[in-house]
């Protein structure tokens, strides 16, 4: 991130200075942010230190003290502790504005202090995201950017930190930035056909390079609302149902995925009657492992109920481990085949400690075809559950299934429903402007559609649309009307 962004403008920036705990409390150390115009003078009441005199991006020891709560008994300050003091300046802190970050001990006393003397000082306390609203306000973050803070704080595995660091470096507004230019090279080209075509001595381009030229505008827009669903997945966990017929060591599986005593485990059949989920990571992705009831006919009707519970976590599901411990009739590898149809479909022998001789047992297994898996007849993955024998193989099937591309922090992809909405009427409006261009359309109506474009994608950095002197200036700076 640069300090060289567009400043916004709102009335929410405000003169007032802030301040709030910037870290959790109970720890051995907290620290406690002030942002604002008087940040320097407050914090410096409290200290023998002149913030306003010190260098940016500079630490300090000093002890933060109070007036005596009562003079009679001692006309001495109260010294409330001993702490670092950084001080960054205008332009160049997280919120583009004068702050300071007050290092102290952890003590939840000791920061109720510091804070209650802040705010009598001058400071208030901050609203919840005020300080990346501030960064957002100040043009310090677009608003993509600003809502990455959010994602990287919450991510809990490498795919989802490495997807904000993204997001938050601005990899996804470089994108957006991309596309935006190339819009405006598409409006300059529109407009300058109208705006100029009584110029006879000047050349304008064929529908035909407009045409090219939006297609791929096109083809990016739909490559990154495709990333959606990928992002989603690894945001709230990819969801593996692990299904089968009764008792045949779903919740054992599911206990040694996990590593723990998740589910009962008993030789009784129907001993599962809802589904049972628990997470878990493979190779820096999360796995939402979700143990259903087993299928088979019953009268009972609460068992029933779990059963239709394991048909929807099927439907929900991204992969299938289908666990058996017998070779499965022709009819039930048509049912599960049918069921799990544009899902992974994992076959899983599982009992081989019992059954060795069944290792090979020929059913239903996946073969990736355009990032999903069907299914064809081959070996299923031979496990013993409940000796943890296959499980590393296991686990490495179910990462591969799950169809997820090798992720870098300089990947882009796109993981908040705000923006895939904008992206797909983005995409919507962009297709207006292509079924135009083919029937040869007029073009101050293709222009209308291309503005509709641009606020869709405007809204996601929260920047604004084209404006016509940018228009014009990108006429007379590129096509050299004029000369």
């Amino acid at each position: 991130m640069t300090d060289s962004v567009t400043t916004h403008h709102s009335p929410l920036t405000s003169g007032d200075t802030i301040c709030a705990p910037a870290t959790a409390t109970g720890g051995a150390l907290a620290v406690i942010r002030v942002s604002g115009p008087a940040a320097f003078s407050i914090v410096s009441t409290l200290c023998s230190l002149s913030c306003a005199a010190a260098a940016a991006n500079t630490v300090h020891f000093t002890r933060l003290t109070a007036p005596p709560l009562c003079d009679a008994v001692s006309p001495h300050r109260e010294i409330i502790d001993e702490v670092l003091v950084t001080v960054f300046r205008a332009p160049h802190s997280y919120t583009g504005e004068d702050s300071v970050e007050i290092s102290c001990h952890g003590s939840t006393y000791i920061v109720r202090r510091i804070l209650d003397l802040l705010i009598q000082n001058g400071c208030r306390m901050a609203r919840p995201g005020e300080f990346t609203q501030r960064a957002y306000l100040n043009g310090k973050l677009d608003l993509s950017q600003a809502e990455a803070v959010a994602d990287l704080i919450a991510s809990t595995n490498r795919a989802t930190h490495d997807i904000a660091i993204s997001q938050l470096r601005g990899h996804f507004s470089s994108e957006l930035k991309t596309l935006r230019d190339q819009l405006l090279k598409l409006t300059s080209l529109l407009e300058l056909e109208l705006d100029f075509s009584d110029h006879e001595d000047l050349e304008f381009a064929d529908r035909s390079e407009l045409l090219a030229l939006a297609q791929k505008i096109e083809a990016r827009i739909t490559y990154l609302a495709q990333t959606f669903e990928t992002g989603q997945a690894l945001k709230q966990g990819i969801p593996v149902a692990i299904v089968g017929k009764t008792n045949v060591g779903k919740s054992t599986l599911l206990n040694q995925l996990v590593d723990d005593e998740r589910a009962i485990v008993s030789d009784i059949h129907g001993t599962t009657r809802d589904t049972i989920e628990e997470t878990m990571e493979i190779n820096g992705i999360q796995f939402r492992f979700i143990d259903t009831a087993g299928l088979r006919e019953t009268t009972d009707e609460i068992e029933r109920i779990g059963i239709q519970r394991t048909y929807a976590a099927i439907d929900k599901a991204r992969i299938v481990l289908w666990l058996f411990d017998a070779p499965p009739t022709a009819a039930d590898i048509s049912d599960m085949t049918a069921r799990c149809s544009g899902r992974a479909l994992l076959p899983i022998l599982n009992k081989t400690d019992l059954h060795p001789a069944l290792s090979s047992a020929p059913v239903p297994a996946p073969v990736p075809v355009c990032g999903r898996v069907t299914a064809t007849t081959t070996t299923a993955l031979p496990i013993s559950a409940k000796h943890g024998q296959g499980i590393s193989v296991l686990k490495s099937a179910i990462y591969q299934a799950a169809d997820i591309p090798t992720l870098s922090s300089n990947d882009v992809i796109v993981t908040s429903a705000r923006h895939y909405d904008a992206l797909i009427r983005a995409h919507h409006n962009l297709q207006h402007v292509l079924d135009g261009l083919s029937i040869n359309l007029s073009g101050d109506l293709l222009s209308e559609d291309l503005r509709l474009v641009l606020a869709d994608l405007a809204e996601i950095t929260g920047e604004g649309q084209i404006t016509p002197q940018e228009t014009l200036n990108n006429i007379f700076s590129h096509f050299c009307v004029g000369k």
